[in-house]
């Protein structure tokens, strides 16, 4: 089995599969309403009261899982399904993006450390794979070497950023899962709905990461046999 189908191919076709999933999980649990019929927005509020956050806004969003926390104007952004829906997986995605506010509220180091990378990550991600395609086109010679350098740096930064992103959503997600019954936002024996579309979620993050250190790899097997070459 080549290097490509493994480190490219694969993580591609996992990627896809978790899109599919996450968007199969959602739209199923979208139709499955609450009992309490508390909304999003409502239930965002009342976790993050909880936990004595009162100066986070709560934003409609356009869009479907357009859903994020902005730690640095304090805004938690609901995607309109999300915000008025009373849905086990708008009250999941609502409850999770309150979870990011509870972080930063305790300073979770992991939060702390994707923020600060995010910087390099905005400037590394326009130009990750412009360059790389320059590298590998050019592979052999000396501008295609250092672009592909460059690619892998940059590549290497993102890769950085995505294993620093999976334990911030797992432990959002497992402060949704706790917070949601806690607070009697919905009963025990529907924590499965919430789950389900948490656990689908997450999947995607896993894949990101899979994906991206895939490809970095991919680009150092290519660095190496070039210098090989020389």
């Amino acid at each position: 089995m080549s290097l490509w189908l493994v480190l490219i191919v694969i993580p591609l076709l996992f990627g896809l599969y978790a899109q599919m999933r996450v968007s199969s999980v959602y739209n199923k649990n979208l139709q499955i309403q609450s009992r309490g019929h508390i909304t999003g927005a409502e239930a965002a509020d009342a976790v993050m009261r909880h936990a004595g956050i009162t100066d986070v806004e709560i934003v409609e969003v356009q869009g479907k899982l357009t859903d994020h926390y902005d730690p640095v104007h304090k805004r938690l952004a609901l995607s309109s399904d999300n915000y008025h829906g009373t849905s086990l997986a708008a009250l999941g995605v609502a409850a999770h993006e309150s979870g990011h506010a509870i972080q930063q509220k305790v300073g979770y180091a992991m939060m702390g450390v994707r923020q600060t990378l995010m910087p390099a990550v905005q400037i590394a991600a326009p130009v990750t794979y412009f360059v790389m395609g320059i590298g590998i086109f050019f592979i052999g010679s000396i501008f295609g070497g250092l672009m592909l350098k460059l690619g892998i740096a940059a590549l290497l930064v993102m890769t950085v950023f995505q294993l620093v992103t999976l334990p911030v959503e797992f432990d959002a997600s497992r402060r949704a899962k706790v917070q949601l019954p806690e607070l009697g936002i919905i009963d025990r024996d529907e924590l499965p709905g919430v789950s389900e579309t948490l656990d689908a979620a997450a999947l995607t993050y896993l894949a990101a990461f899979v994906a991206s250190l895939g490809n970095l790899l991919y680009l150092l097997t290519l660095l190496n046999g070039g210098r090989r070459n020389d």
